[in-house]
């Protein structure tokens, strides 16, 4: 099943040239996926009931035409079959045009609440979200990225109460927040940059305190949050 809603830009969700921000996208997309859960029976009303969330684990967004301000956009998007662990959901954004926009992929985790680790994804939650075999980077795997050997400069960062979202972890569109605050004003300056990858490893709850890490490898500007003793990788995102 292909599950479809039109999304109204407005004014917070444009950056430069009037264009909308990678943030707002992620957000678009986030919310579509949302709304398809509420409707299979796994959205944030019903975790109370069946004491099932899910987690991100990955983002993938390619930008092909960036839309300014004003339109109305339209927005395509469906569960796949990944494994009994995981599974993965993509999404296509088309302008007032019939211009495809933009395409994403993102790979999420069913968690049980009550005993806090992965619930096996059965075939009663597979059958909910009428999965489709579309998809938008065929053949292609989110694969584990990897851990730079050097970085060119850091910040810290402590985590504050606008940041926790309903799992009471740092909402995962923060990440990419956290990400451009880490880039020198020479990369920052560069956006929007129209591919994005967020590669999601454990959990950033309020009060901690994490380092944020830049580098560049080849034509990626690369930002890894850890925590400040380096022990435990949070996030590694890569902007090209």
């Amino acid at each position: 099943m292909i599950f479809k809603e039109k999304f109204k830009m407005g004014l917070n969700d444009i950056g430069k040239d009037n264009k909308i921000k990678n943030i707002s996208i992620l957000k678009i997309l986030e919310n579509i996926g949302g709304y398809h859960s509420d409707i299979a029976g796994y959205g944030s009303n019903d975790i109370a009931t069946n004491k099932l969330t899910w987690i991100l684990l990955d983002w993938k967004l390619k930008v092909l035409n960036r839309p300014k301000y004003g339109q109305t956009l339209d927005v395509h998007t469906w569960a796949r079959v990944g494994n009994r662990f995981f599974t993965y959901r993509d999404f296509e954004i088309y302008d007032e045009n019939g211009t495809l926009c933009a395409i994403a992929t993102s790979k999420w985790t069913l968690i049980n609440i009550e005993e806090g680790k992965m619930e096996r994804i059965t075939e009663e939650v597979i059958e909910k979200y009428k999965t489709e075999e579309k998809e938008v980077f065929p053949g292609e795997k989110l694969d584990k990225l990897q851990m730079p050997e050097e970085f060119l400069s850091s910040i810290n960062y402590t985590v504050k109460r606008k940041d926790i979202d309903i799992n009471k972890h740092m909402h995962n569109l923060n990440y990419l927040d956290l990400a451009y605050e880490a880039l020198p004003e020479e990369v920052y300056n560069l956006r929007p940059f129209d591919n994005v990858r967020i590669m999601y490893k454990k959990e950033i709850k309020y009060g901690d305190t994490v380092e944020c890490k830049y580098t560049r490898e080849d034509d990626k500007y690369v930002v890894v949050i850890s925590s400040q003793d380096n022990k435990q990788l949070h996030s590694i995102i890569e902007l090209y």
